[in-house]
Parts: C-alpha cells; sequence; structure tokens
C-alpha cells in the first residue's frame, strides 16, 4: 500500500512510532471508556484530528460492511467485538488502528 493520507502526500515515521502514538491516543479513550457517549464523542474527535484515514472527516466512521469487505486483520478484529466496545491495536497492510464497533 502507498503511505499516504489525506493528511499528508508522505508517512514517514515507522510503523513502531505509530503503535507509540496510538498507545497514548488509547490511554485517552480509556478514560471515558465506562460513559458509551464520551467514549464515541472522543473517538471521533481524535479521529478527525489525528487518523490518516479517510475515514477521519467522518470522526472515523468506516459505515457498515460485510465479511471479505475489510482487510481480513481488521475484519476479524471488528466482528471479534461487543457493539459499543473498543480493540486494542489492529495491524493491517495499510497500518495500525483502533476499532470502535458501533452496530
Amino acid at each position: 500500500r502507498r503511505p499516504a493520507s489525506w493528511r499528508m502526500s508522505k508517512i514517514t515515521i515507522s510503523k513502531e512510532e505509530a503503535i507509540g502514538e496510538l498507545k497514548e491516543l488509547i490511554s485517552i479513550l480509556d478514560e471515558c471508556k465506562e460513559d458509551a457517549k464520551e467514549l464515541r464523542a472522543t473517538f471521533e474527535e481524535l479521529a478527525k484530528t489525528e487518523s490518516d484515514c479517510s475515514s477521519a472527516k467522518r470522526g472515523g466512521d468506516v459505515g457498515f460492511f460485510g465479511r471479505r469487505k475489510m482487510q481480513p486483520e481488521f475484519e476479524l478484529a471488528s466482528f471479534g467485538l461487543a457493539i459499543g466496545e473498543m480493540s486494542g491495536i489492529v495491524s493491517t497492510n495499510s497500518g495500525v488502528h483502533v476499532i470502535l464497533r458501533l452496530g
């Protein structure tokens, strides 16, 4: 995959650096895990400012998708979550992700 995003024409940080940044964001999200509305609002805000995915413009929302529509690691993590549950770090060919399952 081409290492680029809507924020940067070329992504230059390493996977390890990206994981470090995600760990910091997860710690922020963990602070509001007990309140579903606050978790979703915080997730959306962080996605808008920190995500390199095109879904950032929608607060990280990739929309509904069925099986075999996403990369296998992303799909496995997504369908393994309960509604309202947040994943840990998920690594795919596109990068590293945190998933909040909404539906």
